[in-house]
């Protein structure tokens, strides 16, 4: 913290104990009472007070404005982006904060008291001994605001009728809402209180190294904390799609919503909102409606009447600041959404926080660390016996931390990333919620560790078991266990890059070595569970089958599949005979609809391949289509004359265009620039009733742009004018969707160049020339 004063322009509006924006207000009647304090190293534990009569008060020492230098406490905490910085202090734990107060009279340090009293907004009973009502008595000089344990408070300079004072939480305290009085009084008689009616919300603090949550990489900080445009990683593993979201948690009530979500929805106890593992956890079933009517309300289905559908939000702001507002879940959404709406409350709240890919994520309802897939007698998958499934991708958060909880284990500290899940899948502890689960413990097969880490890795390192269901009085048989299918190329976006950053070697270790599967065993051991009835497919190499399939196919073009079958065999032909499948399927890997199916039966010479080919056009897979456009390829198969079957499926999805952007001159901050979008339609039938949404920097709410109709092979262009908030890096995103196309989206990166005014002689940036209001004009 530096200690250049600051001459704050909100000063002279806080005034008397109240404030406005416009005009002075008359002061009101002060508080006069005696105060008895008890004092321990300048922090106050007990308070009593006995009124006095009015003669005695005007002698006290009267606060008559008091200047919280909001502009420069702000910029220090790395606040200042926050849209409530404008009208409260927001302030970071276990690092000083400076308040300058005007008085009636000079300070006479031999004859006057003061005392700074913060309590916990909202508290029914705040108490010294829960945290939530802190005393500080400032002490002459700034030398004792070093113990990060405790709160502490010291006069920085004393000038004629002002002292500067700066205050010091506690790096332990609790994250919330505060308010602040300053009481005065003569060290002989009685006092007087001056109420802030300004906020105060105290956050985590990833700069400082005492804090739970401290992340010691500056760009990880820059990324983690800071950013509030991020990239989510959707699609299926053989066709990855980055999607830009904003995250805005510095715009308009997205602070303040989070702080209720704490409390309120969380309900976590203010004496225990500065512990981030609560708070994480709570955060996990706030974030859902299951249990607590929280921000978001799932849906699964293809039906969003009633709501908006999950493809068309472009970021957490409007989600949040519609939750805000009405205190009723918003609907709807999906994974990528939860996590999106995750991690901006965790940045606000300053908890480091990033969004995690894993594709071909297992849901294991029962434990076993497999996914159970149960193939009927016509070879097509039962939903209703498969209660375990693969998602083609499944999006969750990481939350940085150390856990203090677990001690240290065989594999050292269990700190650092933390998975954290807000999807609701399975009840934990009788609510929708997952982690914090340790990633060290996931990766080492510590399954038993708080929070979840079971569930987390069954997620990214289960088996797929494929079985015969031939009735229920009939053993199953097993076909066919594959131990890769599942936690595949792990994903989350790459520090101060836009690009992808593979972290799937920070959950488990690399297949088919020895330490991958000593640590299943490991794994399983401690599940205790296992299937009790079934028998083996047989163990037959004559016959080897391939599956496979161009994965770049443009959504309107037709696609093949194929099955290459080989005899290996020298001496004996063989009969191979069995079905294609195509179907569509949401993106949790359950089969909406089939779209194609293919019976084969092939004789096999010796030594020699055939192949099966199914080709499928735009007219039979177009109305079938699900929103996210993703197929189960499947393929089952039996040699004649042998117990022998094969069944196999891939996840498939078919290439979405994207939208391109063009600025129409240079971009300067805070002036307005031309901007157009654009989007050809890459169908063979016309797309009619579409709409762009256009997320970015400075702008509150998505604007939007109705587009009638994109003729075959047309395209549509929307301009619109854009002021950029701040001078520096920015993104602007948008989405498209009509019926015939939806989940369409599209991002462009640009530098924002400051202001002439806003430079001075050495050619740095003055200010970030934050903008507190929507700057966007539609044209």
């Amino acid at each position: 913290m530096g200690n250049k004063l600051s001459n704050c322009a909100f000063c002279e509006h806080f005034q008397h104990g109240s404030w406005s924006p416009a005009q002075r207000i008359k002061e009101p009647t002060a508080s006069v009472r005696m105060m008895n304090v008890n004092v321990n190293a300048g922090v106050i534990s007990k308070l009593t007070y006995n009124k006095i009569d009015a003669a005695e008060a005007d002698a006290i020492l009267t606060v008559q404005s008091v200047d919280l230098c909001l502009a420069e406490n702000n910029d220090e905490h790395k606040t200042d982006h926050f849209f409530a910085a404008k009208e409260a202090l927001i302030v970071r734990r276990g690092d000083p904060f400076r308040l300058r107060i005007h008085f009636n009279r000079s300070y006479n340090p031999t004859r006057d008291a003061i005392s700074f009293i913060f309590t916990v907004a909202n508290e029914n009973k705040p108490s010294p001994g829960h945290g939530t009502l802190v005393g500080l008595v400032p002490r002459d000089g700034i030398d004792y605001l070093g113990d990060p344990l405790e709160w502490a408070a010291g006069i920085e300079s004393h000038e004629d009728k002002a002292l500067t004072v700066l205050i010091k939480p506690a790096v332990t305290c609790p994250v919330t809402e505060w308010k602040l009085d300053v009481d005065t009084k003569l060290l002989s008689d009685g006092s007087k209180t001056f109420s802030i009616p300004v906020p105060i919300y105290i956050l985590f603090n990833p700069w400082c190294p005492d804090d739970q949550v401290y992340l010691p990489d500056h760009d990880q900080r820059k990324e983690y904390i800071m950013h509030d445009t991020t990239l989510i990683w959707r699609g299926s593993y053989n066709r990855m799609r980055p999607s830009v979201w904003k995250l805005g948690q510095f715009e308009r009530h997205v602070l303040e919503c989070s702080i209720k979500l704490i409390g309120t929805v969380g309900r976590i106890p203010a004496a225990y909102r500065g512990d981030p593992v609560r708070v994480a956890r709570a955060l996990s079933a706030a974030v859902n409606s299951v249990d607590d009517d929280g921000v978001i309300l799932g849906n699964w289905s293809e039906d969003f009447s009633g709501g908006t559908a999950p493809t068309k939000w472009v970021g957490s702001t409007e989600i949040l600041q519609q939750f805000y507002k009405t205190q009723k879940p918003v609907k709807f959404g999906q994974c990528w959404n939860f996590s999106g709406v995750l991690t901006t409350i965790a940045r606000t709240l300053g908890i480091p926080s990033r969004i995690v890919t894993c594709y071909s994520a297992a849901h294991d309802t029962q434990g076993s660390l497999t996914v159970d897939i149960f193939i009927d007698q016509n070879n097509k998958k039962l939903d209703a016996e498969t209660t375990d499934s693969i998602w083609n991708y499944h999006v969750w958060n990481e939350v940085w931390m150390q856990r203090p909880d677990l001690g240290i284990g065989t594999y050292g500290a269990y700190g650092g990333w933390q998975a954290v899940d807000a999807t609701p899948q399975e009840p934990s502890d009788s609510m929708y919620r997952v982690g914090p689960a340790s990633v060290v413990a996931v990766k080492n097969g510590e399954i038993l560790r708080p929070f979840d880490c079971g569930f987390v890795y069954s997620e990214v390192n289960a088996d797929k078991v494929y079985w015969r269901y031939n009735g229920p009085y009939q053993p199953i048989k097993l076909l066919r266990k594959d131990t890769l299918a599942i936690g595949h190329l792990i994903s989350t976006k790459a520090v101060l890059k836009w690009e992808r950053e593979d972290i799937t070697a920070t959950y488990k270790y690399e297949e088919k070595t020895d330490e991958e599967r000593n640590i299943m065993l490991k794994a399983l051991k401690q599940s205790g569970h296992a299937f009790s009835r079934y028998y083996l497919n047989d163990n037959f190499n004559d016959v080897e089958f391939d599956m496979s399939l161009k994965d770049d196919i443009k959504i309107g073009e037709s696609f093949t599949v194929i099955v290459k079958i080989t005899n290996k065999s020298k001496d004996n032909t063989h009969v191979a005979s069995g079905q294609l499948n195509c179907d569509a399927v949401l993106y949790t890997g359950t089969n909406a609809e089939e779209v194609k199916s293919m019976p084969f039966e092939l004789e096999l010479k010796p030594e020699m391949s055939e192949f099966v080919r199914m080709e499928v056009q735009f007219d039979e897979y177009f109305k079938k289509l699900t929103s996210q456009a993703a197929f189960n390829i499947s393929c089952a198969a039996k040699v004649k004359g042998t117990d022998y079957e094969y069944y196999a499926q891939d996840d498939f999805r078919v290439r979405k265009p994207d939208i391109k952007f063009t600025f129409q001159g240079k971009i300067v901050s805070q002036l307005p620039v031309d901007v157009i979008v654009r989007l050809t339609n890459p169908l063979p039938i016309p797309l009619k009733k579409g709409m762009f949404y256009i997320e970015g920097p400075g702008i509150e709410k998505a604007l939007r742009f109705k587009i009638a109709e994109i003729p075959v092979g047309g395209t549509a262009a929307s301009t619109f004018k854009y002021v950029p908030p701040y001078a520096g890096r920015g993104t602007l995103l948008a989405k498209f969707n009509c019926k015939e196309l939806d989940d369409v989206d599209g991002y462009t990166h640009y530098e924002i160049e400051p202001r002439p005014e806003d430079i001075i002689n050495n050619g740095t940036n003055r200010s970030h020339n934050i903008i507190r209001r929507r700057t966007d004009v539609v044209a």
